[in-house]
């Protein structure tokens, strides 16, 4: 049984650095995209603060499918290019939002949302495994610093997806 640690940093390079291993552990060993999912999801909802949504959308080969996440019920189907999970995923780069209701291409799912970061998940061969997406009741909840934190934390993934 794995067993979470009380993240003790208070700055964002320190958060994640104290969860970039416990990621890791969690994922170690199993080789199950669903469970490692859930697993993953549950781990950065309650690990990071400030944020009210995180999950992932996965690529069905048309479009995206709501995955595991942690939060309120979200929007099930995104179409490529429609709103930050969307752009993130047909570009292949990362998604910072300061402020949703300033963007004219977002796709609402909780109007507590205020703020967004949407890391595309690729393949080793490039081909798309989906997103994965966090939300902020705060404005500017991210920046810099939760790219490169969450983008390790999704390489973690990647490397246990396999």
């Amino acid at each position: 049984m794995f067993e979470v640690n009380a993240i003790t940093a208070t700055d964002k390079p320190g958060i994640y650095a104290e969860l970039l291993p416990q990621v890791r552990g969690v994922l170690h060993g199993e080789k199950n995209l669903v469970a490692n999912a859930a697993n993953f999801a549950a781990l950065v909802y309650h690990a990071l603060p400030d944020i009210n949504w995180c999950g992932f959308y996965l690529f069905d080969g048309t479009e995206l499918v709501v995955g595991p996440f942690q939060g309120r019920p979200a929007c099930i189907r995104i179409a490529l290019g429609r709103g930050v999970c969307g752009i993130a995923a047909q570009t292949r780069s990362t998604q910072i939002v300061d402020d949703v209701a300033a963007h004219s291409n977002h796709v609402y799912c909780d109007s507590a949302s205020r703020s967004e970061i949407v890391v595309p998940l690729l393949r080793a061969d490039g081909s798309l495994l989906g997103v994965w997406d966090v939300d902020s009741p705060s404005l500017a909840r991210f920046d810099a610093d939760d790219r490169a934190g969450m983008e390790a934390l999704c390489a973690a993934f990647m490397e246990a997806a396999g």
